[in-house]
């Protein structure tokens, strides 16, 4: 058997490592740009201490996509929910 010139060694070895890099650059996600931070709305609604009201109101913000995120009591009579969306 015929030895295999030094050089086309190299050659190959180059052809080799060159398509291994392009596969591995193709492999990897683009990120054109950078995400932008989330924004939120928030919105406070004073309500009756009722049950069936506060679950009337809360069902209402739910519908328009509006989520409930606490519910305060303001000055311990009146009962904020705060929503955000």
């Amino acid at each position: 058997m015929k030895d295999i010139p030094f050089s086309v060694v190299w050659v190959i070895a180059g052809i080799s490592l060159s398509a291994l890099a392009i596969a591995f650059m193709a492999s990897q996600p683009f990120s054109a740009k950078a995400q932008e931070p989330k924004r939120f709305q928030y919105k406070i609604v004073e309500v009756l201490r009722d049950t069936q009201n506060m679950q009337t109101i809360m069902n209402e913000h739910g519908a328009s996509g509006w989520e409930l995120v606490t519910v305060s009591m303001g000055d311990m009579t009146e009962p904020r929910l705060i929503f955000k969306k």
